[in-house]
């Protein structure tokens, strides 16, 4: 893997994803991969078997929906979309990491002055 691409860390693809739904609406596992490459100007790497993976977890949680429908290329395709508990999780899930990140940035200030 070059230098300048990233793995997602652990823990941040769910939100990544969910906001990705919320944003974006319905979308399919390859095109929900995508659109976060994009817009971390290709920075992040999202592997194909971990976004599938993702989804069936968040299927199985009810944050998200999964319906059959045509792609862009005409094949058939999963669509994901956000449930009503997805967009409550996502609200929650925003908060954490803007509390964590919060965290991380006064330790790194921290780290600088000793």
């Amino acid at each position: 893997m070059p230098d300048d691409k990233s793995e997602i860390l652990q823990g941040t693809l769910d939100l990544m994803v969910l906001k990705t739904l919320d944003a974006m609406g319905p979308l399919h596992g390859y095109g929900i991969a995508r659109r976060i490459e994009q817009l971390s100007q290709e920075a992040l790497l999202v592997n194909q078997g971990t976004i599938y993976l993702c989804l069936v977890r968040l299927v199985q949680k009810g944050w998200i929906k999964a319906e059959w429908g045509t792609s862009e290329n005409n094949r058939k395709a999963k669509f994901y979309s956000l449930s009503k508990s997805g967009r409550k999780q996502l609200a929650a899930e925003t908060r954490n990491w803007e509390r964590v990140a919060g965290v991380i940035g006064r330790l790194l200030q921290l780290e600088g002055r000793s």
